[in-house]
């Protein structure tokens, strides 16, 4: 997970794509409520699409609730690298 975590907290423009080269065999997929792809460079498009639009905090600073929260399942392969990412938003905050 914590492989997964460094493509999606890239920083650099060079980074996301070595981190999911690292984590992800050439073949592995991420799918979520966004997005449903397959390869590295799918992989780091919507990365780089998800850092350009948006970002996620997960707990209030304020009074330390969390608003949503979501759970991923991981499926490695024999050598530890994701061969896919299964995203699911569990709670989501109600429209006001």
């Amino acid at each position: 997970m914590a492989r997964c975590f460094e493509a999606w907290n890239a920083r650099e423009p060079s980074e996301p794509a070595r981190a999911v080269a690292t984590a992800w065999t050439p073949q592995g997929g991420c799918t979520d409520p966004l997005a449903d792809v397959r390869g590295h460079e799918g992989i780091v498009a919507v990365v780089a699409a998800a850092q350009a639009r948006f970002s996620w905090e997960l707990v209030r600073e304020a009074d330390g609730s969390a608003p949503a929260a979501g759970s991923d399942v991981i499926t490695l392969d024999a050598e530890g690298r994701i061969m896919s990412v299964l995203g699911f938003l569990d709670r989501v905050p109600a429209q006001t």
